[in-house]
């Protein structure tokens, strides 16, 4: 009975997100980055320009946030924004990031919120500066409490369920989570969300993300003192595709699959060396934070009324339809 009401909530769940999947997915940025291309665009926005600033918590190297970054530009090239990205993995240097935006009095910010804590502060002073501030990809759980005005991602301890019960079809028996970065409430969410759905042995491995000869040597170590381990849950593209790696040099019978896509990872579907990705949509997820505070600004609009988040995940990939995203990815949109 418990799995019932279980596996009806998540299918529910994992179908909203299928439906998504037919549209947009996973990259380091650097510093002040603005949009281009806007002369481009049929239809652009002809009311007043606009600065909006996106502050993330992207780590260098991390392919993820190319395509939050293309769906953001995109967004601000049809609204006549402004856009300048900046990002740092340390929340304190984030907050420092998101605090340079309102001295610079832009129009509105949208952020990550990894670690909650250290937005709170921030987000108080843009609010009382009349900065509106909308929420994507990391703080699900936190944005109505730090005073966000919308959120735009994956609740991921729901995808976590879905992506364990998928393994237990597959007949999976026990599953090492591999976390980049501990403490991230998204990733910690993956996990514990795995834990729940998935009725085989869960255990966490932790991994330094931005190094990855490290996360390499620290998997197969693991996957040799361990042959029990049969399956490898990565938490990023990058990361799953380290992971191929490992199980082949631990001579391990373990097979992976992921959270997240990249142009690599999709390939790697398509070869079979990953089972299949959950994709949470990071184009949508980076077009949907921008144009959303054009909305608010320019209409008064509030997706969800400012009392729901706008889920953009999760969406299955696997080998029978990842043919449908290849294109995008090739464009560098998924």
């Amino acid at each position: 009975m418990r799995r019932h009401h279980r596996a009806t909530a998540l299918t529910t769940a994992v179908a909203v997100g299928a439906l998504l999947a037919a549209g947009c997915s996973s990259g380091s940025g650097g510093k002040n980055s603005e949009a281009g291309g806007t002369d481009a665009i049929v239809g652009k926005a002809t009311t007043p320009r606009m600065t909006v600033a996106l502050v993330t918590h992207a780590a260098p190297g991390d392919t993820f946030w190319d395509l939050i970054r293309k769906g953001a530009q995109a967004a601000a090239a049809k609204d006549n924004i402004k856009l300048v990205y900046s990002s740092d993995p340390v929340a304190g240097n984030q907050a420092n990031l998101v605090q340079n935006a309102i001295d610079q009095k832009v129009d509105g910010i949208a952020l990550t919120a990894a670690k909650p804590d250290a937005m709170k502060g921030v987000v108080a002073k843009a609010k009382a500066a009349g900065i509106p501030v909308v929420g994507f990809n990391s703080g699900l759980d936190g944005w109505k409490k730090l005073g966000m005005l919308e959120y735009f991602g994956q609740d991921e301890n729901i995808a976590g369920q879905a992506f364990g019960e998928r393994l237990d079809q597959l007949g999976a028996k026990h599953a090492v989570c591999v976390v980049q970065e501990q403490g991230q409430v998204a990733l910690e969410a993956r996990c514990a969300g795995l834990k729940k759905g998935f009725d085989g042995t869960t255990e966490n491995l932790y991994v330094n993300g931005t190094d990855m000869p490290s996360v390499k040597s620290t998997l197969t170590a693991k996957l040799q003192k361990d042959s029990s381990i049969d399956q490898v849950v990565t938490l990023g593209a990058p990361i799953a595709l380290t992971a191929v790696q490992s199980v082949n040099d631990a001579g391990s019978k373990a097979k992976v699959a992921t959270f997240d896509l990249n142009k690599e990872l999709v390939g790697a579907v398509q070869g079979g060396s990953i089972e299949f990705a959950v994709d949470q949509q990071p184009y949508l997820q980076g077009y949907l934070a921008v144009d959303s505070l054009w909305l608010y600004k320019t209409n008064g609009n509030v997706s969800g009324g400012g009392t729901a988040p706008v889920l953009t995940g999760p969406a299955f990939v696997t080998k029978d339809n990842v043919g449908s995203v290849a294109e995008f990815a090739e464009k560098g949109t998924r």
